[in-house]
């Protein structure tokens, strides 16, 4: 009789508690005969831990003590199931539900492919649940950043092929074993966002496979760890982290192409604005310029570009949490 290859579920917890254990509660539903599960928590200021022991005694729980970021506090997990003989790994955000059949779909997909480093599922909204958020995903070369294939779309069967694809989202990932010792863990520079895509390209130029696995099955509440897919704060982490993964992983002329796109999005904040209000009113374009220069999300996406220049990684500056606390109150 074939044993199963041993599955750690990494489930990275910071101020979540009620995200988390609706999380958890669905994990131990999962029918696969041979898993364990690891809590990190990042230096909860609320009273997660308590509520976690209370409620899954099972579960393994670490306090890092503090704040590690996604890449940090995964990291912790990572090497915790490796030193208990881990076959895989499967990173998953707290602010998901799976299905009870998830790890035994990916671990059978990744047994399906002998290059196989990383599988991914279907991601559904969790407030929609028929509706795909993420069926793997492509690079958009007019953007200039991964897309995710089937966003918003309802799910009808057509994204049901098991397949290679050059994007997995990073709220649910299996990793298998063989590639996290080939390529290494999350790179921790990039502390919160773009270390999934550092980690595929890393796994992809060491030949691992990256691939969707259409019958595991996820429900994400989307950027919960944001508050919400349009901020400040998500802002200067996606601009800042897509110029380094870019420096890290692009030829000189990919990277000079997305370079030139993220510091146009920088000048079309402040262009465009200033334009329409000068062709309202000219004698306002000290106004307009002001305005444009201290709005919330064109101050974060010059301070993401200052800080890649000055290669500050890691942890967002207290700046980029007034903003985010202005915006708030702003869109109140």
């Amino acid at each position: 009789m074939t044993t199963s290859p041993k599955v750690a579920v990494i489930v990275l917890n910071w101020n979540g508690k009620d995200d988390t254990l609706e999380c958890l509660d669905s994990v131990f539903r999962i029918d696969y005969p041979n898993f364990e599960v690891v809590v990190v928590d990042n230096g909860s200021s609320d009273d997660s831990v308590p509520a976690i022991r209370r409620a899954f005694p099972q579960a393994h729980l670490i306090e890092t003590g503090a704040n590690l970021g996604y890449a940090g506090g995964n990291n912790v997990g990572i090497r915790h199931a490796l030193a208990q003989g881990a076959q895989h790994v499967v990173i998953l955000n707290n602010d998901t539900v799976v299905a009870p059949s998830l790890i035994t779909e990916l671990v059978e997909t990744a047994s399906r492919h002998e290059r196989a480093g990383i599988v991914g599922p279907k991601i559904y909204y969790h407030h929609d649940p028929e509706r795909i958020w993420s069926a793997g995903g492509y690079w958009d070369a007019r953007q200039q950043c991964f897309e995710q294939t089937g966003d918003g779309e309802l799910d009808r069967g057509q994204y049901d092929q098991e397949r290679p694809v050059e994007f997995l989202v990073g709220c649910c990932l299996l990793i298998t074993r063989p590639c996290l010792e080939a390529v290494g863990l999350l790179e921790e520079d990039y502390f919160l966002n773009y270390e999934e895509i550092d980690l595929i390209s890393r796994a992809k130029r060491r030949g691992y496979h990256v691939i969707f696995c259409p019958k595991g099955k996820v429900w994400h509440k989307v950027s919960a760890s944001f508050e919400g897919e349009h901020t400040p704060l998500k802002t200067y982490f996606t601009y800042r982290n897509r110029l380094l993964w870019a420096s890290r992983h692009l030829s000189p002329l990919a990277k000079f192409r997305l370079y030139a796109s993220v510091y146009g999005k920088l000048v079309n904040h402040i262009v465009k604005p200033v334009a329409a209000a000068v062709a309202k009113n000219p004698r306002r374009l000290h106004w307009a310029l002001h305005g444009a220069f201290t709005s919330p999300f064109t101050r974060t996406i010059y301070l993401a570009i200052r800080d890649f220049h000055r290669g500050r990684f890691g942890d967002c500056p207290p700046e980029i949490l007034d903003l985010q606390a202005r915006w708030k109150k702003m869109a109140k």
